[in-house]
């Protein structure tokens, strides 16, 4: 039997929308009409690696049971019976509503844990808006937008965590899953030519012209050195301003979506162009979405002067793309096929990286010592003092930080930890998430 996982919340939260974007279908009929939804469907997804059954469920609303309303309620609350995991949903927006928090105390009840979906978190302050969920007490909310595709990373993972223990033979199935892999990059950087080296066949059309690849297409094939892969080659993508046609802007789309799917991503760079700003927006996009990331320099065969192209490569990357600091680079031409070899070797050494926890004993060992070297600074007058680090999760790697006014750190101390903890544990290349956490005690001294 597939882990039950049954969306849920008030009407209108986004709960069919969400259901759509996890199975990748348009299944459910979305409409900012409340209650289009009223039986549950249910539809198989595969979600962080796991293929589960995900349950779209009618509004939770307080109406009489003889009632449509009512009747749509013990429809869901059947669905939350059924459940091994329960995703609720609210509206960021809106704010937490006496609806919300009167079915939080009715999931309080059930035995299937809970995890909080804040959804409709679009835009600069849709962080700080999800921040309210704390209150509901089931823990970290997972920020999203269903709508747009953004946060459905860290809800992959975060689902991942909390569903039920796969049977023994299962796990055993798990270590020949594949590895995800996009290739991406701007138009004619030689992303096909690549994958088709990778595969050892003309899988992909490839010429000069740009833009022969239209869609995000997927090959599986086993690397010698490390197993199954799946390889995603996708359309190239222009600067947002020249994306016009529509077919264009459906591409982009869905490598978009394909990054989201990945565990890793390899950025084709064409070497005689070096790399540009756009090249820059696609690995900042990858680093967004907690992709770890490596560099393919292509058309390294035709470049004159190797020493003065590497080094403004690796000039702007540390100017300009600080949070994957350490990125590698290959070196390699795709249409002939020397450096290739080197590149499943670096993405398997980035993937353990990106795979990678940190026991809670060393964690602490290594910020006890950051913090001796570098003190927090002063905020109104007053030092942040900053109390313990816990990891959560990885794929990426996540550190939370507590202490009182933590979230008042100034952005260069963020920094140094970040960087801190990335050449201590050697995660060169890898995204790496500091979440900072504000104590409230009122019998807490903080001077």
């Amino acid at each position: 039997m597939l882990p039950r996982i049954a969306i849920i919340g008030r009407p209108n939260v986004g709960k069919s929308t969400l259901f759509n974007r996890l199975v990748r279908r348009k299944l459910a009929i979305v409409d900012n009409t409340p209650g289009v939804t009223r039986d549950f469907k249910e539809y198989e997804a595969r979600i962080g690696g796991r293929d589960v059954l995900l349950l779209d469920t009618a509004g939770l609303e307080e109406a009489p049971p003889d009632t449509v309303a009512g009747r749509m309620r013990t429809s869901s609350e059947t669905a939350i019976k059924q459940a091994d995991l329960i995703l609720f949903m609210i509206d960021a927006k809106s704010g937490l509503t006496p609806s919300d928090r009167a079915f939080a105390a009715y999931l309080r009840r059930q035995k299937a844990p809970v995890l909080v979906i804040a959804n409709k978190t679009e835009g600069r302050h849709g962080g700080m808006a999800a921040m309210e969920a704390y209150e509901l007490g089931f823990g970290d909310p997972i920020a999203i937008s269903a709508e747009h595709g953004e946060g459905i990373a860290d809800l992959h993972s975060s689902v991942v965590a909390l569903l039920p223990a796969e049977p023994e033979d299962a796990e055993e199935d798990d270590k020949d899953r594949p590895l995800r892999l996009a290739i991406v990059g701007r138009p004619n950087a030689g992303k096909s030519t690549l994958l088709n080296a990778l595969l050892g066949e003309e899988r992909m059309i490839t010429g000069p012209e740009p833009g022969l690849t239209r869609d995000a297409v997927t090959s599986e094939w086993v690397d010698e050195t490390g197993g199954r892969v799946r390889l995603v080659d996708t359309a190239g993508m222009r600067k947002k301003a020249k994306v016009a046609e529509g077919l264009e802007q459906m591409s982009v789309g869905a490598t978009i979506n394909a990054l989201k799917e990945a565990e890793v991503a390899v950025l084709v760079l064409d070497a005689l162009l070096g790399l540009d700003e756009q090249d820059l927006r696609i690995a900042r996009l990858a680093e967004r979405e907690g992709r770890a990331v490596v560099i393919a320099l292509n058309k390294w065969d035709a470049v004159e002067d190797r020493t003065v192209a590497r080094r403004g490569v690796e000039d702007t990357l540390m100017t300009s793309l600080s949070q994957l600091k350490g990125v590698t680079v290959v070196a390699m031409s795709a249409a002939t096929g020397r450096g290739v070899e080197k590149l499943m070797p670096a993405v398997r050494d980035t993937l353990e990286k990106w795979n990678k926890r940190v026991p809670t004993g060393e964690l602490n060992r290594w910020f006890e010592a950051a913090l001796s070297r570098h003190q927090p600074p002063l905020a109104d007058g007053r030092r942040i003092k900053l109390r313990y680090a816990t990891m959560p999760k990885a794929r990426p790697p996540t550190i939370v930080v507590f202490g009182p006014r933590a979230e008042d750190l100034p952005e260069d101390y963020r920094r140094y930890l970040v960087n801190s903890f990335r050449e201590t544990f050697d995660m060169p290349g890898v995204p790496i998430r500091l979440q900072l956490r504000g104590t409230t005690n009122p019998y807490v001294d903080e001077d």
